[in-house]
Parts: C-alpha cells; sequence; structure tokens
C-alpha cells in the first residue's frame, strides 16, 4: 500500500527527506516558480488561490493524482507527528490507517461556539450562505451542521490522511458545495486574509463531513516546523514597544495587526504562546501603572539601566572600542540572555524576560487553582514581588466565575511571603 503526503506551500522551504513527503506549490499560476510540483497543471482552480488558500492543492490532488493508496495534506511548517514531536513517516501513517478510517488534526476545542468565533472574525453571511447551500445540495448534512456550528469544535489546517477512495468523496461534496456557494457571495472586496473564506470555512465543514459519515478518526497532534514569519515580526515589533515602555504604542500595534488577521492568537500560529503573554504585559502593566504609578516591565527597564551604567563603569578602553563596533561584550547580568550593544540593550532580553515572568505566575496561578503549588512555584512566589493585579489577572485567564478568582487569588497569597506581596493600598515595591 502506498502513501503520499503532499506538502502545501506558497514558498521555498526545506521538506523532510522522507520520501512519503512531496511539495505542492499552491497557487503557483500566481507565484514565483520555486521548482515544486504545482498545482497549476492538468484540472486546476490554482488561480482561485487567493480565495481558497491550500483547497487549490487540495483540488488538484483530487482531480489529478492515481497512483496513490493512500494520500494526505499538511503544510510546509505543519505535520502530523507523535506526541513527542517526530514527524510522521510511511509506517507511521499505515500502521494508524490499518485501525481508522481518517488521520485529522485534534479537534480544537474553542471558549465559544463557531458561529459565533466566525461572526467574530469573519463575514458570518459567507459562513451561513454555506449552511443555506448544504441544506439544499445535502440535506442530509444540514441537521450535523447546525448542530455543529453552534458547538464548540472544529479541525483546523485542512489537514488529513485517508484513502484516495474517501478523499475523493470528501473533495466531490465539498467542491460541489463551494461551486454554488460562490455564485451567492463576493469576497473580492475583502482583504487578503479574509478574502481566503472558502479556506477558513472548508476546516470545519471537513469536522462535519466526518461526523455525518460516522468516519473512525485518528485524531493527531500537529507539530510545527517552523514559526509563523507575521508572528516573528510582531515579536520583533512588541519587543521595541516593551523596551521603550511604550505600552499604548504596544497595545495600538497589537490590535491593529489583530484586526487584520484575528488568526494570529490561534495555537497554530502564537506557537510559543508569547503574543498571548504579551496581551498580558500590555494589560496588566497599564493598570499598574494607572493603580500604582509603576510597573513590572518599568521595575525591569530599571533593572537594565542600572545594569548597563555599572557595565559601562567596568567597563576598560580596550572594551569600549570593542562596543562602538558593535561586538558583544558580555552579559551585565540584566536578564538570562541579555547582552549589551553599544548604549542599547538587545531586543530579544527585555521581552525573554517579560515571558518568562508571566508564564511563570500563570503556572503559579494554575498550580494554585488545582491544588497545593511546587518548590518551584513556591521559590517563584517567594523571591519575585507580584501585584495583586498581575495576581488577579492571570487568574481570570483560567477561571470565569468572580468568586472562584477570589479563591484562587487567596490561595496565592497565602503562599507568598509577607514582605514581598502588597495590597493595592500599599506602595508597590515593583
Amino acid at each position: 500500500m502506498s502513501v503520499t503526503i503532499f506538502t502545501m506551500t506558497h514558498k521555498k522551504f526545506k521538506n523532510p527527506e522522507d520520501p512519503v513527503y512531496m511539495p505542492l506549490h499552491v497557487g503557483r499560476a500566481r507565484g514565483t516558480d520555486y521548482g515544486y510540483a504545482g498545482d497549476d497543471t492538468g484540472d486546476n482552480i490554482s488561480e482561485k488561490n487567493c480565495y481558497y488558500g491550500e483547497l487549490t492543492g487540495v483540488y488538484w490532488v483530487w482531480k489529478n493524482i492515481r497512483t496513490s493508496d493512500y494520500v494526505g495534506i499538511c503544510h510546509y511548517r505543519r505535520y502530523f507527528c507523535t506526541e513527542e514531536g517526530r514527524i510522521f513517516n510511511e509506517k507511521d501513517y499505515l500502521s494508524i490507517l490499518k485501525d481508522y478510517d481518517i488521520i485529522t488534526s485534534k479537534k480544537l476545542k474553542l471558549n465559544f461556539s463557531y458561529f459565533d468565533g466566525y461572526a467574530s472574525d469573519y463575514n458570518i453571511f459567507d459562513l451561513v450562505t454555506t449552511g443555506e447551500v448544504i441544506r439544499q445540495m445535502y440535506p442530509e448534512y444540514y441537521d450535523v451542521f447546525e448542530h455543529l456550528v453552534h458547538g464548540n469544535g472544529t479541525y483546523f489546517g485542512n489537514m488529513m490522511v485517508t484513502s484516495k477512495a474517501l478523499y475523493d468523496e470528501y473533495a466531490s461534496w465539498l467542491f460541489s458545495i463551494f461551486a454554488e456557494v460562490e455564485k451567492r457571495i463576493d469576497p473580492s472586496g475583502y482583504d487578503d486574509y479574509h478574502k481566503r473564506v472558502y479556506g477558513f470555512i472548508s476546516e470545519f465543514l471537513l469536522y462535519v463531513w466526518v461526523k455525518v459519515k460516522g468516519l473512525k478518526v485518528c485524531e493527531c497532534k500537529v507539530g510545527m516546523t517552523t514559526e509563523k514569519y507575521e508572528t516573528g515580526q510582531m515579536k520583533e515589533r512588541l519587543s521595541e514597544f516593551f523596551q521603550m515602555g511604550d505600552l499604548a504604542g504596544a497595545k495600538e500595534y497589537f490590535l491593529g495587526v489583530l484586526e487584520k488577521r484575528p488568526d494570529v492568537l490561534m495555537e497554530a500560529s502564537d506557537i510559543t504562546g508569547e503574543l498571548k503573554l504579551s496581551m498580558q504585559v500590555i494589560a496588566v502593566c497599564e493598570l499598574e501603572r494607572q493603580t500604582y504609578g509603576d510597573s513590572v516591565l518599568d521595575r525591569m527597564l530599571r533593572e537594565c539601566e542600572d545594569s548597563l551604567m555599572h557595565h559601562n563603569m567596568q567597563e576598560d578602553t580596550r572594551s569600549i572600542a570593542r562596543r562602538s563596533t558593535g561586538e558583544e561584550s558580555g552579559d551585565a547580568g540584566c536578564g538570562r540572555n541579555r547582552k549589551y550593544t553599544g548604549q542599547t540593550v538587545e531586543k530579544d532580553g527585555l521581552f525573554e524576560e517579560l515571558m518568562d515572568y508571566f508564564n511563570r505566575l500563570n503556572e503559579v496561578v494554575n498550580a494554585c487553582k488545582i491544588g497545593q503549588p511546587g518548590e518551584k512555584e513556591l521559590a517563584f512566589l517567594q523571591k519575585t514581588p507580584i501585584t495583586d493585579i498581575a495576581i488577579e489577572a492571570s487568574a481570570r485567564l483560567f477561571i470565569a466565575e468572580d468568586e472562584e478568582v477570589e479563591k484562587v487569588v487567596g490561595n496565592v497569597k497565602r503562599y507568598e511571603r509577607a514582605e514581598s506581596h502588597f495590597s493595592e493600598k500599599e506602595t508597590p515595591a515593583i
């Protein structure tokens, strides 16, 4: 039995060495030729890539591949993998497919219904229209569609591996629906991100199709080989705002990007969770400044300035000359990865320190929520100044009810040293 996993890409990338993976350039009809097989040959819809995203590749595999018993879809930076993070090989796929009909991503559990989430980020008319087309063309699917669209689950990435026969059946169903939807909606006026309406909705429709078919599904972990370029750009820009102590600028920038790219906070984009942590930094530090006139960000910036001053006083003439050429001059002790070049702190030093602080705070609060914190959490609590505002904000990440938030905040405070804790009425030592 043969397996071919098509790695959808729109850019040059390092494909896994395993021959089971075949790069497929989606949207090649309007893009640069990178030397990969493209979705613009044979029967294709490559020209519609701006609306369909990776689905132009899904379509191409449906119409043009006849030599594989099993086919699958992954992405140039997303692959099915073991829980330990090893990318699946052909043996893994064949072993799983002996017992299952299809491999999909693990179902996302949303904090809201799929319908409400779509309505908040996209044009809900497009999803409603899709439902209406399903009701008319495939009435046996409509009740399940309606039930699931108001539930809180969905697959993501249009990733799957299954027999070519099932794949073709799904593709025939999916593209017949979208052929009709195309006649009823007009996404041509959307921005480049929101134009990919069919690619977004299809992630959910795979979930609907699998449920109606009653397939035996193996939901697998999806590993990320690289961070999204846009995510890295956001973190670099936020780092610059934090280094300047400009919370208002960071907030305005973040909200502006979020309006254009609501997907940046999804796990598939924010794989380290650092964008969510950055939101927490902005919200907490703004409230701390309003309440105390100071914040954890301001404290870290002062520590950096003090360390830099001390460092400059200790430098000899040779070290100063080395700094002036931009060469690394060693760690002055401000942050575990902090280095100094000229008169500025490297951008990632402060950012990493903020991420570490809030990540450890969240671990502490979550530990207090589920039970007694361990030695690591206690050490952080007892050695690190933390405001009531920061504790409560962290608690609200895990808890919705006010009463439960108060309980967990109280638990955190009990584990703190008295001298490291202060109430909102006291002068903070941050």
